[in-house]
């Protein structure tokens, strides 16, 4: 009955297989006479989603979690992934050849000084490694007495003897009926932050950057419409994109000569090396920047000055066409949904669907919306324990029956041209236990804090991601990921620099489009987690001394009532359920079937009636 399109679910190599790839590596590292070398899960971008010819860690090690770092030493290695990838590290990595270690607390520098030895020579790729990371794993040596070697070519790639070739995705304009605001425009507001910042010139190293200055989408990765890509933005002069020529139409060329001159990327450290001469000042994004781009820099006597992409948080601000374009998204997807659940809650008790079922059927839905571009990640769908891993992605081997008795956790998005959707919705099949709802009920009351959250002008994710998780922490429980990250707009669905998070330090502005995802995992037995899209707005309230903000809820779907403990819950908190579950039903009831309206009718009853 249903298809995925751009979803796979085939075993990716891992374990044992693998290993003779690192004895491989050993054997490069001593030819090039190192004793040592990194390997990150990046590109020379640090996009999330790298293409097949950039996923080193996962050819050698097996790890194909979206973060990651390997260090292969003469006789250890060690693999390094963040509490979301424990488990899933585990099961993918041979760990009689590698050690599983954190990559947050202690980060791999804490390894790298206690196992480097003295003399030592630790290899390292420039392009794959920001100038911040290489001045820590820099210090890291100096520790142990070893020395960091920049090199000149990436040993793993000379092993690699079947690595895929670079993606040529075909670039599309991205029209200002979507966009909001012309490219002209936007360079013109890039230019007086340039001009703020006194800069001689800013590199464009995101493609994100790339694609909103110059409202161009690409097809250069998975589930994001990238078109990997630089720009070269002077004080003075015509700015320049440096992407491959294969990768445009005449329509793409004539866009974007409109605005830039056009090169091809070879002809990027050139073009640096030349605007960077007699001591100027070249802006660097610190978050995306390689550190070999600053070494250009510096070469040619230029002075790198390395810090946020002013373009960053310039796309985080949506406009009033990008922020009407995600309302229309969102009634589209939430229909989707709507179907979706309805299908899972009439199918389910059958005990005949698996977790691919589920995962084809939701991708379906979306398909016939006639719209979608693309998943704007591979969904997550996991029932019992495989819901208790965080980022877990179901594959013919892992794939697993739902059961009466399992909670289904799913968690899910879709790339539609006027916006970017991310949910997560907590199913139970069958009768859930008193933990189930006593756990969720605490995940949904985090949940309910952030979205009714008012916040003064200049206030953090840090400052409100203890909202989140105040009823958790009252019964001793918490959760290994933040709470909430941005989204872009037709573009990445984790977007920075804002999100709400113990680490979230960018202040929060109105248009900015925000995740809230507390969760809740039970290792082996089950996961939690409820997860809507908020808008940043204004909230008046009368006699303020500050502007005030909240959040606007984006996302149109029913939260499963029946894993709800009334009990719990305040009068406001009850009251924010039944308006929510009001507006889902006025808002996606006109746009599906009869049998989902009988269904969306009970799921959105209010929650006095049972």
């Amino acid at each position: 009955m249903f298809e995925a399109r751009f979803q796979m679910f085939e075993d990716p190599e891992s374990g044992v297989a693998l290993t003779a790839r690192l004895a491989t590596l050993r054997e490069e590292m001593s030819r090039r006479q190192l004793t040592g070398f990194i390997i990150p899960r990046a590109d020379s971008q640090q996009n999330e989603y790298v293409p097949a010819s950039e996923e080193r860690l996962a050819w050698l090690t097996g790890f194909t979690g979206s973060a990651g770092l390997a260090i292969v030493l003469t006789r250890e290695a060690a693999v390094f992934v963040d509490g979301r990838y424990t488990l899933q590290a585990s099961q993918q990595v041979d760990t009689s050849a590698w050690q599983i270690q954190s990559l947050v607390e202690p980060p791999p520098e804490t390894w790298l000084s206690h196992h480097l030895k003295a003399g030592g020579r630790l290899g390292f790729d420039p392009w794959l490694h920001t100038s911040a990371a290489a001045e820590r794993l820099a210090k890291a040596c100096e520790k142990a007495g070893a020395e960091l070697v920049a090199v000149d070519s990436n040993p793993i790639d000379a092993i690699w003897t079947e690595r895929p070739t670079p993606p040529l995705g075909a670039v599309t304009v991205h029209d200002l009926k979507f966009s909001g605001e012309s490219e002209v425009d936007k360079l013109a507001r890039i230019h007086d932050e340039i001009g703020k910042l006194g800069l001689e010139a800013l590199v464009l190293s995101d493609s994100h950057a790339v694609a909103w200055t110059f409202n161009i989408r690409g097809a250069d990765v998975a589930h994001t419409p990238l078109p990997l890509s630089y720009a070269l933005l002077p004080k003075d002069g015509r700015p320049t994109v440096f992407i491959d020529h294969r990768k445009l139409s005449n329509e793409t060329r004539s866009h974007l000569e409109a605005s830039a001159t056009v090169a091809e990327p070879d002809a990027l450290l050139p073009a640096l090396t030349e605007i960077a001469t007699g001591g100027k000042v070249i802006g660097l994004d610190a978050a995306t920047a390689a550190d070999a781009l600053s070494r250009v820099v510096t070469a040619a006597g230029g002075k790198p000055r390395r810090g946020p992409d002013p373009v960053a948080l310039l796309k985080a601000v949506k406009n009033t066409t990008e922020i009407a374009g995600c309302h229309t998204a969102h009634r589209r997807d939430g229909a989707a949904l709507a179907r979706f659940l309805a299908w899972v809650s009439r199918e389910a008790p059958t005990s005949t669907l698996t977790e691919i079922d589920t995962v084809e059927a939701l991708e379906t839905f979306r398909r016939e919306t006639g719209v979608l571009k693309d998943v704007s990640f591979p969904t997550i769908a996991g029932t019992g324990p495989n819901g208790a891993i965080v980022h877990y992605r179901v594959t013919r081997k892992t794939n697993r029956r739902i059961v009466p008795g399992d909670l289904l956790l799913i968690d899910s998005g879709a790339q539609y041209q006027d916006g970017t959707t991310d949910v997560t919705r907590t199913i139970a099949i069958g009768e859930p236990t008193a933990e189930m709802r006593d756990r969720f009920t605490r995940v949904l009351r985090g949940h309910i804090a952030i979205a009714r959250a008012v916040f003064p002008d200049g206030t953090t994710g840090a400052q409100l991601d203890t909202l989140a998780r105040q009823f958790l922490w009252q019964a001793g429980l918490d959760f290994d990921h933040g709470t909430g990250h941005g989204v872009g707009s037709y573009l990445s669905v984790h977007e920075g620099p804002a999100r709400i998070s113990k680490l979230g330090t960018t202040p929060l502005k109105r248009g900015m489009i925000l995740s809230n995802e507390p969760g809740y995992y039970k290792a082996g037995a089950f996961g939690i987690r409820i997860e809507n899209l908020v808008l940043v707005t204004e909230t008046t309230i009368t006699g303020a001394e500050k502007p005030m903000n909240g959040f606007e809820t984006l996302t149109l779907a029913p939260i499963d009532r029946r894993l709800i403990d009334i009990a719990q819950l305040s009068r406001d908190e009850m009251k924010w359920i039944d308006d929510y579950h009001a507006r889902v039903r006025l808002e996606i009831r006109p746009l599906v079937d009869e049998a989902t309206k009988i269904w969306l009718d009970g799921a959105t009853a209010p929650l006095q009636q049972g």
